[in-house]
């Protein structure tokens, strides 16, 4: 690993820029941490940014919440071949559209029922594809408020499910992936299945244990001088405020979303990563077995889901929350590093191979689904060493 002032170097020349109005960067390998800090919380620079500023990860949401209901796999709550209409007997019967471009009411009966695996996967039925002009997509952006996280739009666990019971599936159970829905679930099998709400659990099986202090659905009060805008740009190529400090996560949501409801920081999300990146172990305390830490890394998808997959996937695989490359798309890919990006700016890999644990968080809303912002390639070709 080169000197600290070369990551450093990089993100502050882009924040300079204007690329983003500020960012913390780590890489952690060989137990050491390469730690970038610059620019700003806000865009008028009141608000420097610190290594413990608080940022909406968004998506890394996803990874977390599979490793919750592996927790539960673990202690035989659940099982991963398991049907989940013991849980979520909203989904017991499910049918699906015709063909994907069906109305709504063109739908025939789902071949087999929704596995703990399938949600795990993506593979429920659930979720968008790569065209969102479809009426059983738009239906989940419309009705259900999927997409980017609006934690106090969004109806209860009990209320969202029956919901998207109404919906009806894409793609038969195990067929295809898709994206973000399956996430949510997984939160709400999570509360149902441990009987505690998902904020509750994740806060006594992995957050009090990584010590994840700042990681959570909400930020108190005491904590928002640490908590950054978000922004995204605007048609002008202007940044514009999307939420601020006292805004959609200053009081804990009604529906805890298992998609993309956290918030985190840097050290806190680098402390997760080096739990898979230790097979379940950190600092000599196991969370997880090693076995469920190998699935949930390992790629869980055929060629053909792949390619159906890539404007979300570049190319990759997917494992449990998370993607997994197996292709050399670009230089900083390697086989089995897996993790996944934010749409709020933000992306946490683990490479087992290098033994690398990389963090970035910005508060620049992404404009595509991999359309990576020029920090953010820097970054992962940096912690490649390409």
């Amino acid at each position: 690993m080169t000197g600290r002032q070369d990551l450093q170097g990089l993100v502050a020349a882009r924040v300079a820029e204007g690329a983003v109005p500020g960012a913390v960067a780590l890489i952690a390998r060989d137990g050491r941490a390469e730690v970038a800090v610059a620019g700003s919380a806000d865009l008028a620079g009141r608000r420097p940014m610190a290594r413990d500023s608080i940022f909406r990860i968004a998506s890394l949401t996803k990874p977390v919440v599979a490793a919750a209901v592996l927790t539960l796999v673990a202690d035989g709550t659940v099982a991963l071949d398991a049907p989940v209409d013991k849980w979520l007997p909203e989904l017991a019967e499910p049918m699906v559209v015709r063909t994907p471009q069906s109305a709504l009411d063109d739908v025939v009966p789902a071949h087999r029922g929704i596995t703990v695996h399938d949600l795990l996967t993506s593979r429920a039925g659930y979720g968008f594809g790569p065209d969102f002009t479809l009426p059983a997509v738009g239906a989940l952006v419309g009705e259900l408020r999927q997409g980017p996280p609006q934690p106090q739009l969004v109806p209860a666990p009990d209320a969202w499910t029956a919901a998207l019971a109404r919906i009806p599936l894409l793609h038969q159970p195990g067929e295809a992936w898709l994206y973000n829905t399956c996430s949510d679930l997984q939160g709400v099998l999570v509360a149902r299945a441990s009987g505690r709400t998902l904020p509750e659990f994740l806060a006594e099986r992995l957050f009090g244990p990584l010590g994840m202090a700042d990681t959570a659905f909400h930020v108190p009060a005491a904590k928002r001088d640490r908590f950054t805008d978000l922004f995204r740009p605007g048609p002008g190529g202007d940044l514009e405020l999307v939420d601020g400090p006292d805004g959609q996560w200053s009081a804990p949501p009604a529906f805890p979303s298992g998609a993309g409801g956290l918030v985190s920081t840097v050290d806190d999300c680098a402390a997760f990563a080096r739990m898979l990146l230790g097979a379940g172990v950190f600092e000599g305390h196991r969370l997880l077995p090693a076995d469920l830490v190998r699935l949930m890394t390992t790629d869980h998808l055929t060629a053909l889901q792949r390619a159906a997959a890539t404007p979300f996937l570049d190319g990759q695989g997917w494992g449990f929350g998370g993607s997994v490359d197996v292709a050399p798309v670009n230089s900083w890919n390697a086989p089995g590093r897996y993790g996944w990006v934010g749409g709020t700016g933000t992306a946490a890999h683990i490479t087992p191979s290098t033994g690398t644990v990389t963090v970035l968080l910005t508060q620049r809303e992404l404009t595509g689904a991999t359309e990576f912002p020029t920090l953010t390639r820097e970054f992962w070709k940096y912690a490649s060493g390409a």
